[in-house]
């Protein structure tokens, strides 16, 4: 899930979730811990995110150690956009393998499903030819008795 986060005019910037302002330091330790956040200006109603994520790049840069090389940096911003679409075609490229894999693996599991349902199919009709049979045989011996089919005290 999407963890939305307001930017005021301020610039302060208000976790819809916990309900109390946060960082930007705070909300690099939400995207480094894997939740993925959308910053929306409350006044223009604009996804700010991408502008908000590079301040906390900045910000952290000003630390002293930068998240992110100089390099890849500079080649961000001579080839921004084919760098993007590059790298977002070999994240489907892994995530389409890895789907596969799974389907691949659950392949054969369906097939076990599927062979255990017919069995207890075969053995539901077999306990019901079971239970006819013995049905059968009761059927003779009640039969047979000489107080069959009489009530008691009549």
């Amino acid at each position: 899930m999407i963890r939305q986060i307001r930017r005021y005019g301020s610039r302060k910037l208000y976790d819809t979730e916990e309900s109390r302002y946060v960082s930007l330091e705070e909300v690099g330790e939400l995207v480094r811990r894997g939740q993925e956040v959308q910053v929306v200006d409350t006044q223009s109603g604009d996804d700010v995110t991408a502008q908000t994520l590079a301040q906390v790049i900045l910000e952290e840069s000003k630390g002293g150690v930068s998240p992110i090389s100089s390099e890849f940096l500079h080649t961000l911003i001579r080839r921004g956009e084919e760098i993007v679409t590059t790298g977002v075609e070999q994240l489907s490229t892994g995530v389409d393998r890895l789907l596969q894999a799974s389907v691949d693996r659950v392949a054969p599991i369906r097939d076990i499903r599927d062979e255990v349902r017919g069995m207890r199919q075969k053995i539901d009709a077999l306990e019901h030819a079971i239970d006819e049979i013995e049905e059968q045989r009761r059927a003779p011996r009640r039969a047979a008795r000489p107080d069959a089919g009489k009530k008691k005290g009549a």
